[in-house]
């Protein structure tokens, strides 16, 4: 019985810490709470650095859906989501949504020029990301809750709750549709 224990104990471990690292090396189903107009956990009283070293503190994007996205340049499923970002910016930004860019394990002299210079295929045209980008670390991450995986997204409503937590590429279908309900 000690060893059945064991090996569920050993087995279950294993399966914790593969999810926890598979963002980034695999697609997962995106995990999410449910979203709502309004309630939710309040959003965490956090301060940014943007590319330029200046403060950039979450709270001031309140009365804006946000969407919070922990990605970093070296994550591949967090690269194959920049062109839904981009279409989302674009297409919601003129109603009081943003998306907010936080840029993880990454030192800011290797962001600068993926913002800067990487190109996404975006309805057939070539862009660049066109929403804020901020810095990350890891007192950031442990205020949102920690990170299961990368990429990790938060929706805040305009009242500054988080409404709907993804782990895992975005799907856009979803994302869209949960955005919209926010606005």
């Amino acid at each position: 019985m000690k060893r059945l224990a064991s090996a569920f104990l050993i087995g279950s471990m294993a399966l914790l810490v593969s999810v926890g690292f598979s963002g980034c090396s695999g697609k997962i189903s995106p995990t999410a709470t449910t979203a709502s107009k309004s309630g939710g956990q309040p959003e965490p009283d956090v301060t940014f650095k943007n590319l330029q070293g200046q403060d950039v503190s979450l709270a001031s994007f309140k009365g804006k859906v946000v969407l919070v996205n922990m990605w970093g340049t070296w994550c591949e499923p967090c690269r194959g989501e920049i062109p839904t970002l981009i279409q989302m910016q674009k297409d919601y930004s003129s109603k009081g949504f943003t998306i907010l860019g936080v840029a993880t394990n990454d030192e800011v002299k290797r962001v600068i020029p993926f913002v800067h210079d990487t190109k996404f295929d975006v309805g057939g045209q070539q862009m660049t990301m066109n929403y804020p980008i901020v810095m990350g670390s890891d007192q950031i991450s442990t205020a949102f809750g920690g990170l299961l995986g990368m990429p990790t997204s938060f929706l805040i409503n305009r009242q500054g709750d988080i409404v709907k937590r993804y782990i895992g590429s975005l799907n856009p279908t979803e994302i869209n549709s949960d955005v919209k309900a926010q606005l």
